[in-house]
């Protein structure tokens, strides 16, 4: 488990890291952006991966803007307040032989 502080990279050897709130608390309702930068065993750094997640409140309703693709298929993630989730870079290449010493991810800034 990690704590979050927005714009700070919580970095670690493992390709997951579990998602519980920030420093100051349970994250936000609404979205919250996050980033993965990967970095090899040559010390070479990825292009940000940007993703958000939809925070809804149980109680009152949230507005989500989707992105879907032709099919329609929605293509964002929606996590309950308070709700714990995992965040994963397993997907996450280097080309061989390299591989990934690191993985950085970062709450971003909401603006």
């Amino acid at each position: 488990m990690a704590t979050f502080k927005v714009n700070v990279p919580v970095a670690q050897d493992t390709a997951e890291v579990k998602v519980e709130g920030t420093d100051s608390g349970d994250l936000p309702l609404g979205p919250n952006r996050f980033s993965l930068v990967v970095v090899d065993d040559s010390g070479n750094l990825s292009e940000p991966f940007i993703l958000t997640v939809t925070v809804v409140d149980t109680d009152k309703p949230t507005a989500v803007l989707q992105v879907v693709n032709s099919d329609g298929k929605v293509l964002d993630p929606t996590v309950q307040s308070g709700q714990t989730f995992i965040l994963s870079g397993a997907a996450s290449q280097d080309k061989a032989p390299g591989t990934i010493k690191e993985y950085r991810f970062t709450l971003l800034d909401r603006a």
